[in-house]
């Protein structure tokens, strides 16, 4: 198994910028980067947990709610890549991690 811990500290400490981030920030642009984001990884854990469909799109619940939608994504994520059986690509976590670590950084929060 996988420590993906890197990764869900990672994506709660941008997360908690987002919760913290007065609206008008999230509605410059730190809301759009939340939710871009959270849709990537909400997509890479179902590509892990079921190869064979179509990952759905994570919805737009509102820039109130990203954070959140952040938060769960990428713990999904981190469960997807702890648990996936052997010869998964090792990769995927890194990638993950600096995926996040770029939007908050984009997001100007």
């Amino acid at each position: 198994m996988r420590d993906t811990s890197e990764l869900t500290a990672a994506a709660e400490r941008f997360a908690d910028r987002l919760r913290a981030a007065p609206q008008s920030r999230l509605q410059r642009g730190g809301a759009a980067e939340g939710l871009a984001l959270a849709r990537e990884l909400a997509t890479r854990a179902q590509r892990v947990e079921f190869p064979d469909r179509e990952p759905a799109e994570l919805p737009d619940a509102g820039v109130f709610v990203v954070a959140d939608q952040l938060a769960v994504a990428a713990a999904d994520l981190a469960e997807a890549l702890r648990t996936a059986p052997a010869g998964a690509p090792e990769g995927d976590l890194d990638e993950a991690v600096r995926l996040v670590r770029e939007a908050e950084a984009r997001s100007g929060l």
